[in-house]
């Protein structure tokens, strides 16, 4: 008989394992990487082009454009603190929304939305935001912070108005989608939380989780 020949490499590459498989097998197999990897910790190069694979699996995600790599970090460091434009609608599902903006001085720093409504920014981003007084951007903000009204709601959160067009329940949750002087919008609530098309549903919008992204280079400000 022959020898067993025992290979240890150094690097693993997996160049999209999954996406041949169906969804539930794909959930499935990735709680499985991802238990093989906690077990034999060796270094995986994970090629993907689902960003929930890349936030669950990876200890640090590469995002790359059209060859160009556009940030490195931690998955909630990406999730968190997007440097782009394409970082940040590519991790996060549903995706961030994205609204044209107007950054004013009105009583205090703040954004207006093309409809005319005026959201404060945060004592804490003011510094951040500030020198961009004037300048026409582009707001970024994620379902998840355009939530239903709530009582008791924490410093930086805004009310504005959504004229809901569809309504998608989860379970879980529902989403609301509407548009905003013609630019879709998606709104993340309560399943509780009665909303129909064709009304208009009262939303908090937490901007401690704004972001506001250059319209020339594309980078989160």
């Amino acid at each position: 008989m022959g020898r067993a020949i025992v290979r240890n490499p150094k690097v693993f590459l997996f160049d999209e394992p999954l996406s041949n498989l169906d969804a539930k097998l794909r959930v499935q197999m990735r709680t499985e990487i991802k238990k093989v990897h906690q077990m034999v910790p060796t270094t995986t190069v994970y090629v993907t082009h689902d960003q929930v694979e890349a936030m669950t699996l990876a200890d640090r995600v590469v995002v790359m454009n059209q060859g160009i790599i556009e940030q490195v970090g931690a998955p909630q460091e990406l999730y968190h603190n997007p440097a782009t434009r394409f970082v940040a609608g590519f991790i996060g599902s549903p995706a961030m929304n994205f609204l044209p903006v107007q950054v004013l001085d009105d009583g205090g720093l703040k954004i207006q939305l093309a409809d005319g409504t005026k959201l404060a920014v945060p004592p804490a981003k003011v510094d951040r935001y500030g020198p961009h007084k004037g300048k026409r951007m582009t707001l970024g903000i994620r379902p998840e912070h355009l939530t239903e009204t709530r009582e008791n709601a924490k410093a930086g959160v805004q009310q504005m108005n959504a004229l809901v067009d569809v309504v998608e329940p989860m379970g879980m949750e529902t989403l609301v989608h509407f548009f905003i002087d013609g630019v879709a919008m998606c709104a993340r609530v309560d399943p509780l939380t009665i909303a129909r098309p064709g009304e208009i549903l009262p939303l908090a919008a937490d901007m401690n989780n704004m972001h506001l992204i250059d319209d020339q280079t594309h980078k989160v400000v």
